[in-house]
Formats: C-alpha cells, sequence, structure tokens
C-alpha cells in the first residue's frame, strides 16, 4: 500500500533529482564537503516536504510545506552554479539538472496554485 504522496508525479520527480543529485556529489573531490552537502540536503528536501506537506491536515499547513519545497527547489540552482564554475559538474550535467529543476518547480506552482484556488471558493 502506497502513501498518497507517493503517487504524485511531483514527488517522483523530487526523489528522482535527489538520486542524481547523491550519484553526481559522489564524485565530488575531497574539501568539498560542504558543497556536496549542502546540495544533498537541499535535493532531498525538496521530496520531503512534499511528503510532510502532503501529510498535513490543514490547506494552509499543506501549503507552507509546498511553499519550502520550492525554497529548497531554488536553493538549489546557485548551488549547482557553483558545482558548475568549480568544475566539478560539466556544462551538459548542470544543464540536464536545472531542467529537471524548472520541471518541479512547474509542479510546485501548481500543487501551491492549486490549494490557492480551493480555498479561494
Amino acid at each position: 500500500m502506497a502513501f498518497a504522496f507517493e503517487k504524485l508525479v511531483v514527488y517522483q520527480k523530487a526523489v528522482n533529482f535527489a538520486d542524481k543529485i547523491c550519484e553526481t556529489t559522489s564524485k565530488f573531490p575531497n574539501g568539498y564537503y560542504y558543497l556536496r552537502d549542502q546540495l544533498n540536503r537541499a535535493s532531498l528536501s525538496i521530496a520531503a516536504n512534499i511528503a510532510e506537506g502532503n501529510g498535513r491536515f490543514t490547506k494552509a499547513d499543506r501549503k507552507n510545506f509546498f511553499i519550502i519545497s520550492r525554497g529548497s527547489m531554488q536553493e538549489c540552482v546557485p548551488l549547482l552554479e557553483l558545482a558548475k564554475r568549480r568544475r566539478l559538474i560539466d556544462e551538459k550535467t548542470h544543464n540536464q539538472l536545472r531542467e529537471k529543476l524548472l520541471t518541479i518547480a512547474k509542479m510546485l506552482s501548481g500543487l501551491i496554485k492549486g490549494i490557492e484556488r480551493r480555498d479561494s471558493k
């Protein structure tokens, strides 16, 4: 039996993104622990906050966790940029990861707007 949030495509994409980040950062050389750790934490926080928000009882609580998830998603952007500038990831990988973030961002915005629409009725 699956939890309800596991059926959400945005959740699935967020978990896949976090997994790809774990795979990518595992190749970072010593001395970049701070960047590896922060990127792993931010990427995992996207999916974790979607799951936690979906388990909340009020619309306001759900919306708040989805907003936090969106913030974590945005946190990944400068971290990926720094990884690219430090030549820890190449341009192609950077662009692929950013595309995944853009997709997740649009889906999170849709979740948030859906809650707002239901609140205004």
